[in-house]
């Protein structure tokens, strides 16, 4: 599952000496998993901090506890430590942890959300906006609302032909249009107001 190299496991087990207290081991969460924004973080951990769902991997004087809903990001995962004369590193590579593309054989609705995750929202984020898929008709018109600084931006409309639609439309073909739901006139904080 996952691999530590022994001078993480060194360096993890210097680490909980120092900490003191009731500190039992180390617990690795994948944060923001399956997007582009995955990272994994690393920390201490008591009994009480534990939900009893994790795994777990037994060291040599700690075990490492891996959040459950993290496994199937983590899973495949090298932590290692690695020192050159007065630096030191910790990395930890987790090949899965901003998950995978839909295969070709995946539904529309996977393929469209997974491009809104990927692509789409990450770039929506810089004007704290975002979009969330509505619905796919029949004849394959994607519908999505807009939130955040998006719901009743005056550059929405651009924002949808001229980004989204382009992407998913050249992206996936069997979508033919890219439509707004959303009711901009509700809209409580627009990055650009209407």
């Amino acid at each position: 599952m996952i691999n530590i190299s022994d001078s993480a496991q060194t360096y993890f087990r210097h680490l909980l000496g120092t900490q003191g207290g009731d500190a039992i081991g180390i617990r690795v969460t994948a944060v923001h998993p399956g997007t582009p924004r995955a990272d994994a973080r690393l920390e201490f951990c008591e009994n009480g901090d534990l939900l009893g769902d994790e795994w777990s991997l037994d060291c040599e004087g700690f075990t490492l506890f891996v959040d459950a809903p993290s496994v199937p990001f983590l899973d495949g995962a090298e932590i290692d430590y690695a020192s050159q004369g007065t630096s030191s590193q910790l990395t930890i590579r987790a090949p899965r942890i901003k998950g995978e593309a839909p295969k070709g054989d995946a539904s529309l609705i996977e393929r469209v959300q997974w491009l809104l995750e990927t692509e789409v929202n990450p770039q929506l984020e810089s004007h704290k906006g975002k979009v969330s898929l509505e619905e796919i008709t029949s004849d394959g018109v994607v519908r999505l609302r807009f939130g955040g600084g998006c719901h009743g931006c005056g550059m929405a409309d651009v924002t949808l032909k001229q980004g989204i639609e382009k992407t998913l439309m050249a992206r996936i073909p069997e979508i033919t249009a890219v439509r707004d739901a959303t009711d901009h006139s509700t809209g409580a904080a627009p990055y650009i107001a209407r």
